[in-house]
């Protein structure tokens, strides 16, 4: 139920992300709500980015499992001392915002050094780094959730 929790956070930042140029509606183009989109992204790298980064950084802290992890190279966990689903959705959504926010994510990475190192640690698992590397792994593009809009990266 745990890592469920955890899962559920994880589509939240998501949706808060998707938020972040879609303000007002999804049925309107980003361009057609920019002047809200601004806003809300600005809300969003400030107070939400900063919120969900910190609570991850708090769980991966109260996990027992960690202890010593980061102190052998080895990245750390969301729950117990193997991979596990919740630590691929954070993996995507970190990935997602170095993409969408780069300048705010990298600034909030530097003060949650502890999801930094899940993100690296998830990247080096061997069939993860395998998928990273191929073509099956689609680039994130204006299409999708993540979305780079310069204007709205602080």
């Amino acid at each position: 139920m745990w890592t469920h929790q955890l899962q559920l956070t994880i589509a939240d930042a998501v949706a808060e992300v998707h938020d972040t140029h879609h303000p007002i509606a999804s049925g309107l183009y980003y361009e057609e709500q920019k002047k809200e989109a601004k806003c809300r992204a600005e809300d969003f790298r400030k107070a939400r980015l900063p919120k969900f980064l910190a609570w991850f950084e708090a769980v991966l802290a109260r996990n027992p499992r960690n202890a010593g992890r980061l102190a052998q190279g080895r990245g750390p966990h969301l729950v117990g001392g193997r991979l596990s689903y919740a630590d691929l959705s954070l993996f995507q959504l970190v990935e997602g915002l170095l993409y969408a926010f780069p300048k705010a994510t990298k600034r909030q990475l530097k003060k949650t050094p502890s999801v930094a190192a899940l993100h690296a640690g998830v990247a080096q698992h061997k069939r993860v780094a395998a998928y990273l590397r191929s073509e099956r792994r689609l680039p994130f593009s204006e299409e999708g959730i993540f979305r780079r809009y310069p204007e709205l990266d602080g």
